[in-house]
């Protein structure tokens, strides 16, 4: 009788250290930049599938000599070192109409981030060191300022600028609070990017 296989673990470990779970969901991966030692748990979706064409920027602004090559590919999505994406977080590129058409934008996550279960981020940016709670939503095009803190179930209006240091929560968002002193350092709150890291995939 063979011997049993060796069951696969859950995650996908790449050369840069990202650990992604085999039951995440991930579309466009050539949109899709980790800056290493990323985690994205199970049942997660990030829709790199959303980016915008230089077709789209062409015909926005014909006169943009910005506009990427047609075969360049558009970057919809980048997310930073030790940042983590928990099970069924989604992560999607902002859109708007402009000049009739609607277009994506890119979203971009820093170092450090943590977004809650269930969280929903459609926002233009994450700084550093930002927590996004469970279930929270993160409207188009908002901007999340390094260090802050968004609240369990929190609605961050699309287009809010949400100041660095300070925490938000309620539904639509506002600001409740500032973000303690201590928070973001390593071993303290905010500051547990590398021990979440390091357990993952530990049997």
């Amino acid at each position: 009788m063979p011997p049993p296989k060796a069951a696969k673990g859950e995650y996908i470990e790449t050369d840069t250290g990202n650990k992604i779970s085999r039951r995440s969901q991930i579309h466009g991966t050539q949109h899709i930049i980790l800056g290493g030692k990323t985690v994205i748990q199970a049942e997660a979706v990030i829709r790199g599938d959303l980016f915008r064409t230089a077709s789209s920027v062409a015909a926005q602004d014909p006169k943009n000599p910005s506009t990427p090559p047609p075969n360049a590919p558009s970057v919809a999505i980048t997310v930073g070192r030790y940042s983590y994406i928990s099970k069924s977080a989604i992560l999607r590129p902002p859109s708007r109409l402009h000049r009739g058409m609607h277009s994506f934008y890119p979203l971009k996550i820093g170092d450090h981030v943590f977004v809650g279960e269930g969280a929903v981020v459609e926002a233009a940016s994450l700084g550093n060191h930002v927590h996004v709670g469970k279930g929270a939503n993160v409207g188009s095009m908002a901007i999340i300022k390094d260090f802050a803190y968004v609240l369990d179930g929190a609605v961050v209006p699309p287009g809010m600028v949400v100041p660095s240091w300070c925490v938000v929560g309620g539904r639509p968002a506002r600001i409740v609070g500032e973000v303690g002193e201590g928070y973001g350092v390593e071993g303290a709150e905010g500051g547990m990017a590398r021990e979440r890291y390091r357990v993952v995939g530990r049997p």
